[in-house]
């Protein structure tokens, strides 16, 4: 499986670098030392970006070489300067970085300008499956220079620290770039002008993107001052979409099954640092002794070094699979990093969470349906999410939105329903259905801190 390029930055946010500059050893030099935080640095040519923490780097001329801690993958930030196009300053990093070497990229992606690039393209390279390797890059052009992040190295180990290889790959901006601060700037009120130009924007992106329909709310100090819908809910049909209209909503249903977590240790009926065997003693993670370290908020930290496991879990489980079946696949897997050493996504920990929260509410129910039953009195109720939903088959038959993908053709067309439907074994980490009048009570709970329009409070 390759990874979406480049190396799926759209999914993740860059995080907060250093303030200081990173003083990199010179190749020839003795083996640098890897850096004991995540650390801004810069090239020879005055590219700046940072070094995550644990990686090390080396510059050589106008190389700079950021190896992970496996020392199997590498990521080089390339000054390469003036060249015809993308293609040409990928080639020439590529000489520079290995000299005597040609690669010939086999997709060319463009992305948006953004953080001082006037261009961006990424350029994958094709290898033989049987090496699980990595080759790509990221060609970054201001003005008429160019500069070059090169990616290659083990799949596995760029999958496994995908959270430090964003960070590397977001934080690259040109020589003397300011990003814009907004601090002690008031923000204008969102009156009918702005929300008229917010409106066309939404309907000139979906326009460019090929997106059937849409709908958005927003808020301002608190007041809702607009919902309303764009488009169509499915193409080749004319109901329109309005603020109503369901969406399954996915992984920000993570969100919500933290948000129960919280209100479980308002309520003292759990802790952070409970071992999540205490709650649920059919827990397993891989050995015993790694299940007995297993605490609650490592269930939604991220930071427990288990990997995905996504293919399995989509490929294995029908909308019929018991709830227990995450608890199953998570059985059978050891983390493959210490706890808290890198980032790494995965669903069946946050599908976990909900159940096991779940379960310390109502422990004579099945575990979906008492999980069913705990977000609906806990998060929903509360809230006043009438329309928000795990059960598909209510969501379907309402005002909703249809799937969409680009078919063959790269034209938007109506897809199955297939794959959302393996979301309902492992509901917490993904399978909710919502609307914008409700997902913006959502939103406001946590502007507000937890404290519900009425005064009262959900959540400390």
């Amino acid at each position: 499986m390759r990874l979406s390029h480049p190396l799926r930055a759209g999914i993740l946010t860059s995080l907060l670098v250093g303030a200081c500059l990173f003083a990199l050893p010179a190749a020839r030099a003795a083996a640098p030392a890897p850096a004991p935080a995540d650390t801004l640095a810069r090239t020879v040519g005055g590219t700046t970006f940072t070094v995550p923490k644990a990686w090390t780097a080396a510059i050589a001329g106008a190389v700079v070489r950021v190896s992970a801690p496996e020392a199997d993958a590498a990521i080089a930030i390339v000054d390469v300067g003036a060249a015809a196009d993308a293609r040409a300053a990928a080639e020439r990093a590529w000489a520079a970085m290995l000299p005597g070497t040609r690669r010939v990229p086999g997709l060319v992606s463009a992305l948006p300008a953004r953080d001082g690039w006037d261009e961006r393209q990424v350029l994958s390279y094709d290898t033989p499956p049987n090496e699980h390797r990595l080759v790509q890059a990221l060609a970054l052009r201001h003005g008429a220079n160019w500069v070059v992040v090169a990616s290659d190295g083990s799949q596995g180990t760029f999958e496994k620290r995908i959270g430090a290889v964003v960070l590397l790959q977001q934080s690259v901006r040109p020589a003397g770039y300011q990003r814009e601060s907004f601090a002690n700037r008031p923000a204008h009120a969102l009156d009918a002008a702005r929300i008229e130009a917010l409106r066309a924007f939404v309907r000139d992106s979906m326009r460019e993107l090929g997106v059937p329909g849409a709908s958005m709310a927003l808020l301002d100090h608190g007041k809702l001052v607009y919902e309303g819908g764009f488009g169509v809910r499915e193409l080749g049909r004319p109901e329109p979409v309005d603020a109503h209209t369901r969406f399954l909503v996915a992984s920000n249903t993570k969100g919500m099954t933290t948000l129960l977590l919280a209100r479980l240790v308002d309520e003292g009926k759990l802790g952070w640092d409970q071992p999540v065997t205490q709650l649920y003693p059919e827990f397993r993670l891989g050995s015993e002794e790694t299940s007995r370290k297993v605490l609650v908020r490592h269930l939604v930290c991220a930071c427990t070094g288990l990997p995905r496991k996504d293919l399995e879990w989509i490929f294995n489980t029908s909308p019929t699979s018991p709830a227990t079946n995450t608890f199953a696949l998570l059985a059978a897997t050891e983390p493959t990093s210490a706890f808290g050493e890198v980032f790494q996504y995965n669903n069946l920990m946050a599908s976990a969470a909900g159940y096991v929260a779940a379960h310390v509410l109502y422990p004579d129910l099945e575990l979906g349906a008492a999980y069913d039953k705990a977000m609906q009195a806990k998060i929903f109720d509360p809230l006043g999410m009438d329309e928000t939903t795990f059960d598909f088959a209510r969501a379907l038959a309402a005002n909703h939105a249809s799937g969409h993908a680009m078919g063959l053709d790269g034209q938007p067309a109506v897809a199955a329903m297939n794959l959302n439907y393996a979301a309902i074994p492992s509901r917490p980490a993904g399978g909710a259905w919502s609307s914008a009048h409700d997902m913006i009570k959502y939103v406001a709970d946590e502007l507000s801190l937890g404290v519900l329009p009425d005064g009262g409070r959900l959540v400390s």
